[in-house]
């Protein structure tokens, strides 16, 4: 029940109605922008036509051989192999800065979230060129503390450091929030049942928090496999992930298997927001 300006109550069906009425234009420009281009790749995956023009289309299945190619292949495999790394260092460092925070005696801790998640306001390819130049071997640094430079420019090391530069804060808020929804009476009768600070942390603690850690893992792990910005700039083009094949194709207008290769990583995502429902179906850890 909830009560209007009149503080007459609402009965919680009419506000449901009132609610649903709100959503209406976001369904609407959600349906536009987020469900049609779905179909209309999942139709291009099937059908081979020259560029947006449906004239003269045909049906067919030979766009899925993208996904053999060899170039498609290497693609894919630095995705994996660069999200796993990333997401292992995002969960190494973002677990310790979780727990230190959730540990520590500060009053405000969510101004050192705010302060955490600040640079995620500004321009992501902003963020991305400033680090480049902070990579090359003459930069702003180098100048000041007077140290020679080092050119890291195309190397998985500067992939890499980008990618945990950028999505770091996506692994950090929801450890700390499912560490926030544990009970302290748990951790003292842990103490109380003879188990030392490390046991635990690693018995008790690690396991409440463990949604947590899936949550930020799939985060960080789905931009890291499809984003194509980071290896471009970071990578100078000369690594090259699944999402910069997809942005090659449709480039080149070659919206079929362009079509096939973003369909295939959609599903990923799909299968990944499934696993978050499953293990947090109440939405605690989501930022």
């Amino acid at each position: 029940m909830q009560k209007n300006s009149t503080n007459r109550i609402v009965p919680p069906h009419q506000v449901s109605h009132h609610l649903d009425r709100l959503s209406r234009p976001y369904l609407f420009w959600l349906y536009i922008f987020a469900l049609l281009p779905m179909v209309v790749m999942f139709v291009l995956m099937f059908i081979d036509t020259e560029g947006i023009s449906f004239q003269g289309m045909s049906w067919t299945v030979t766009n899925f051989s993208i996904l053999t190619e060899k170039s498609t292949v290497i693609a894919f495999w630095n995705s994996i192999k660069f999200a796993v790394i990333t997401t292992a260092i995002c969960i190494f460092f973002g677990y310790l800065v979780a727990y230190l925070l959730y540990r520590s005696k500060l009053k405000n801790k969510y101004l050192i979230l705010i302060l955490l998640i600040l640079p995620m306001w500004t321009n992501f390819l902003l963020r991305i060129n400033a680090l480049a130049s902070v990579f090359k071997e003459n930069n702003i640094l180098s100048s000041i503390f007077h140290i020679p430079g080092i050119n890291i420019i195309g190397t998985d090391f500067a992939i890499i450091l980008g990618m945990v530069f950028t999505y770091l804060p996506f692994m950090v808020l929801p450890i700390y929030t499912s560490l926030e929804k544990i009970d302290p009476l748990l951790e003292e009768a842990a103490l109380d049942l003879g188990l030392t600070e490390f046991q635990k942390f690693w018995k008790v603690i690690v396991p409440l928090s463990m949604k947590g850690i899936i949550s930020g893992s799939i985060m960080v792990l789905l931009p890291c496999m499809s984003g194509f910005a980071i290896p471009n700039v970071l990578g100078d083009r000369k690594i090259i992930l699944i999402g910069n094949i997809i942005e090659q194709n449709f480039i080149n207008m070659n919206y079929n298997q362009g079509s096939v290769l973003a369909i295939v990583i959609l599903i990923i995502i799909l299968g990944s927001i499934m696993i978050i429902n499953k293990v947090d179906k109440e939405g605690e850890t989501l930022i």
